[in-house]
This record gives structure tokens, sequence and C-alpha cells, in this order.
């Protein structure tokens, strides 16, 4: 296993009013559900080959590879099938382990700069306390001219279940779901985060279910369940039937209820002098006038 050298300058952790999320529960939820992640592994699978076509394209060689969120083995050996060295993280010490990684969450520093070629995060940046520290951290981690790629849940995510869950709560409902990052918002961070040629782009998953118990569990299977800081009270049994009533009252006319899972995807190169440049502003030949305006056919 590639044992890339650790980080020796520590990053001070965000301020505890910005901690949205409740790191040593995250991992608990993980390591929860890694027994059994198999039966629940379909939109982490759906990301993880997303990610690996994404990468196909690429023509670089990179070498040496971090994946960061590893619920299973399978995003380490589709890598090192392609005769990457890698090296991973995860929040969960049973993830890590499984994996011979690292244990830690995403907002720390735990690798020292110019360690990788390829950042291949899959499924965890939506849950980082600190998403803009993370990039950073992502971003130094890699050698020049590296490559990061990245998927998880944004905007769009579980519009049925939580409409679902605030009708059943009533005036007062808690916080169940977390809140999601939107495309702009992606696209601001990469830009923030001082990526070069960054692209973001997002595809939506429609996935049906025959109860809302169905849905939950399989957010519990995923290690996705609620792993916020505040986090609203337990469902009370009458809630939870509600919630279930609000669910099945949604259903299509074979009684399955149509529910959506919105994925963003980012990938971005650390700068380097290689890279190709924009064009300088005003060096163009021809106006956006002249470039849009429909060009006469030739005469046969």
């Amino acid at each position: 296993m590639h044992k890339p050298k650790m980080a020796n300058t520590p990053i001070p952790d965000a301020p505890a009013h910005q901690q949205i999320f409740d790191p040593a529960l995250r991992a608990a939820r993980r390591t929860r559900a890694a027994a059994h992640f198999a039966r629940h592994d379909f939109l982490y699978a759906h990301m993880r080959d997303e990610l690996l076509d994404r990468l196909s394209i690429v023509t670089r060689d990179l070498p040496d590879a971090l994946v960061i969120g590893c619920p299973d083995t399978s995003a380490r050996d589709a890598l090192q099938a392609l005769g990457k060295r890698v090296t991973c993280l995860d929040p969960s010490p049973v993830n890590a382990d499984a994996n011979g990684g690292v244990r830690g969450d995403e907002d720390s520093p735990h690798f020292a700069d110019d360690s990788f070629d390829l950042v291949f995060a899959c499924g965890t940046l939506d849950t980082v306390n600190d998403l803009p520290g993370a990039l950073v951290l992502m971003r130094r981690a890699l050698k020049p001219d590296g490559l990061l790629l990245a998927a998880f849940f944004g905007a769009g995510s579980l519009p049925v279940l939580r409409t679902c869950l605030q009708e059943a709560e009533g005036e007062r409902p808690g916080a169940h779901i977390h809140p999601q990052i939107d495309l702009r918002a992606a696209g601001d961070l990469m830009q923030r985060a001082g990526f070069a040629l960054p692209v973001i782009d997002s595809d939506t998953l429609d996935v049906r279910y025959g109860s809302a118990l169905t849905l939950m569990a399989d957010l519990r299977g995923m290690g996705a369940g609620n792993m916020l800081r505040r986090r609203g009270a337990p469902l009370s049994r009458a809630t939870l039937t509600r919630t279930c009533e609000a669910f099945a009252a949604r259903a299509e006319p074979d009684g399955k209820t149509r529910e959506k899972f919105g994925i963003i995807y980012l990938s971005g190169w650390k700068p380097d002098p290689s890279q190709p440049a924009p064009a300088r502003r005003g060096s163009g030949t021809i106006s956006l006038a002249q470039a849009l305006m429909p060009q006469e056919k030739p005469e046969s």
C-alpha cells in the first residue's frame, strides 16, 4: 500500500458555531453501515462509476491516487487495476482499516503538500463542516497539474421525503435532512479553492420506493442518516405514521413513490505553468455578434 508523507502543519478547526455536522456521529453512521453496505450501494456505485468514466478520458498517467470516501474497496480496487498506487481516507475507522487507509475528516490535514497526482472523492463532501477548507487541502495534497474528481449529493435530493416530514410535523418541523449544495455554489467553491480549469455538472437519479420506511432504510444503509449537530427530536410513532401516509399519497398507480437524488460532479486541476491559459481579453478577431450570426450556405 502506498504511504505518502503525512502533513505536519495543522490547520485550526472551524469554529464550533460553523460545525453543522457532528463528526463523531458522521463516523458512527458510516461504521454502522459498513457490514451491510452492499445491499444499499447503488447510489455510491453510480457516482463511483461516473468518476471512473471521467477518469478514462484523461490521457495523463496520474500514478499516485488518494481515494476519499471508501465505504467498500471498489474504488481502491478499480484504481489499482489501472496501475495506480492508492491511499484511502474515510471518516469511519472500519472503512479506513478495510482499505488499509487513514481514518479522518476531509477538512483536517492528513497528507503533505504535493503528494498525489489524483484525488478521487466519492460520496462524502456534502457532509463536511468546512468544505472550502477541505477543497483547499485537496488542492494542496495534489502535485502540480494533479486532478481532483469528486461526486456528492447536492441540491434537489430527497424532495418528497423532506416535504412529507414537514407535513407530518406541522408548524415546527425538526431538522432531519441537512442543507444541500447547489451547482452554482459548487462552482464558486472550486474557484475559491484555487483549482484551474474547473468543470461542474450534475445529474438526477429517480428511485421508486414502496414506502417511506424502505427509503429511510436505504439512507441508513448508505451511512447517510441524520448527522446534524443540532438534530430534530427522533420521530415519534405518530409522526412516522403520518410521514408514511404522506409518502404513500404521492404514489404512482403501481403503488410506488418516485424520489429524487441530485448528484454534483466536480473536476479541477492544481495550477501548473504547463496548463492552457484563457485567451487575453480583447484578443479576439471577430465580435460575439458576428460569431452568433447564421452563416450563409454555399451555393450548390
